[in-house]
């Protein structure tokens, strides 16, 4: 008996650190932003900057903000904070830029739109991207108020380096504003494979450029000398 339970061990054990591998790791510092906005960086100011709050409380303007707990998305826990939009006047920003390598990766983010905000008479614009997929790009009004919704994509970043993980509010102007709460940002290394193309092998290196010029200057002074004959 003691025989059979050890060599089920055995052949369990290596099929739990084959899971415990699968498990996707977030490339995003702080995307859940359960340390404020710790290694994010913020634009744009106005009489409230973009702030994190907390949720599964009264967190905006007095309004219950429920936690994230959406599944499938983010492989970070959920937690209670997220990052509020709000200002009734500033175009704001917030960013972060991540290393990838050259390969497959699932990107995404949530959002929500709370009542209050919702029904103010000025809109917002609203827009997420990530390792240069746009995910976001709409209007407060335009939205579903009150609940989290996911945005998701697939990128197939073709050149090692920098990428940047960027979302963009900007108010109408034209009084109190619509508001927008996200949370949950993420970047995973995927296996699927495809996605929309993102990188700048396609840009000529400067070296590269440089012999194109020298080519197109050669081909000039060939077509100079047959207009003299």
């Amino acid at each position: 008996m003691t025989k059979r339970v050890l060599a089920a061990a055995i052949v369990t054990l290596p099929i739990l650190i084959g899971v415990a591998h699968a498990t996707p790791i977030n490339l995003v510092a702080n995307g859940s932003f359960e340390s404020g906005l710790s290694g994010w960086s913020v634009a744009g100011g106005g009489a409230f900057p973009v702030s994190a709050v907390q949720t599964n409380a009264a967190c905006c303007f007095g309004e219950f903000v429920p936690n994230d707990n959406i599944v499938g998305g983010s492989p970070d826990a959920a937690g209670n904070h997220g990052v509020y939009f709000v200002d009734d006047f500033a175009h704001q920003t917030l960013s972060q830029t991540v290393a990838l390598t050259a390969g497959s990766y699932e990107v995404g983010f949530d959002a929500y739109s709370p009542f209050n905000g919702f029904n103010n008479a000025g809109d917002a614009a609203f827009h997420g991207t990530i390792a240069g997929v746009q995910l976001a790009n709409y209007t407060v009004h335009g939205s579903t108020p009150g609940v989290w919704i996911h945005f998701s994509g697939l990128a197939n970043v073709l050149a090692d380096g920098n990428y940047s993980v960027a979302f963009d509010f900007q108010p109408a102007a034209r009084g109190a504003a619509a508001d927008v709460v996200i949370d949950r940002v993420y970047i995973t290394a995927s296996d699927l494979g495809g996605g929309t193309p993102i990188g700048n092998d396609q840009v000529p290196e400067p070296a590269t450029l440089s012999l194109l010029a020298l080519g197109s200057a050669g081909l000039a002074a060939v077509r100079r000398k047959r207009a003299k004959r």
